[in-house]
């Protein structure tokens, strides 16, 4: 799809947002206005000094986690709304996504006509209202000096999707977790950044990584979302990045078993397939 028409989707999904209901294709009225207002209402910020692996130490003492879920690890060439689908129609109970977003603009360039992976979660769903109203984040990251970025991030509970990955309406929407937060900016932290900041690079993304899978165990999501994060125009190494996900999921802390189903959507029409390959070698055994 070229970006007028990409721009064209975007605009039909903020009328119908605003709308609160739209015509499927058997010509039904779907009313999707309480699901849209709840999910925006539920939306939480997480600031960056939350000390979330505590809580989870709480939880779990008190017996309200557990860590000894089947923690099954796939990697699929898919999208993200895809992978979640697919997931849900298995059974799954609470599926969180992982929104590889922008740092300073909620939903990046979806309304410019731009393609990445957060435009094509924006244009199909209501997660664009759900994290346009978290101006700290978006304001603070504007503000520091660097592209490493904070550790800032959103989850917004129950976000119906109402479009397929080109557009189309679909017949009746179904429901998501978002976990929105900004990867490192590699390639920009490489270029223009000195050598303290480059060599932060691997802890503040392990941290980031972290945070982001211990904030879906305290939302209670029993699968979970992940894919080539900062892999695109964020430049990290996808062996980087799988790695990172590697020593957090399966090592140190194993936080794979509190999930009963880790999936890596790595959406990746490349020739090469770096990125999906980066992901398939190290999680496939």
């Amino acid at each position: 799809m070229n970006r007028a028409q990409l721009i064209q989707i975007a605009e039909d999904t903020i009328n119908i947002l605003n709308s609160g209901k739209y015509f499927n294709s058997k010509r039904q009225l779907v009313n999707i206005k309480e699901l849209v207002d709840k999910s925006i209402k539920e939306s939480i910020l997480i600031e960056p000094t939350e000390d979330l692996k505590s809580k989870l130490s709480q939880l779990k003492a008190a017996g309200r986690v557990e860590d000894n879920k089947e923690g099954i690890i796939e990697v699929a060439n898919e999208t993200t709304l895809a992978g979640a689908k697919r997931l849900l129609d298995q059974g799954y109970k609470k599926v969180a996504c992982l929104n590889f977003a922008s740092a300073k603009n909620p939903g990046g360039g979806f309304l410019n006509g731009a393609s990445a992976q957060e435009e094509s979660l924006a244009r199909s769903s209501a997660l664009y209202p759900c994290i346009v109203q978290m101006e700290k984040m978006y304001e603070y990251n504007k503000k520091i000096k660097t592209c490493l970025y904070s550790d800032y991030m959103i989850f917004s509970p129950d976000v119906p999707v109402i479009k397929d990955d080109v557009g189309n309406l679909l017949d009746e929407p179904y429901l998501v977790s978002f976990i929105t937060a900004p990867a490192v900016n590699a390639g920009i932290v490489q270029q223009r950044e000195g050598k303290e900041n480059i060599q932060k690079i691997p802890q503040v993304m392990l941290n980031r990584i972290e945070k982001i899978l211990i904030l879906g165990i305290l939302q209670g999501c029993d699968a979970i979302v992940l894919g080539a994060y900062g892999c695109g125009v964020f430049r990290n190494s996808p062996q980087n990045v799988a790695q990172y996900f590697n020593t957090l999921l399966n090592e140190e802390a194993a936080y794979k078993k509190y999930y009963k189903k880790v999936l890596f959507s790595v959406f990746d029409r490349s020739s090469s397939q770096e990125n999906y390959k980066a992901f398939l070698d190290l999680f496939s055994n």
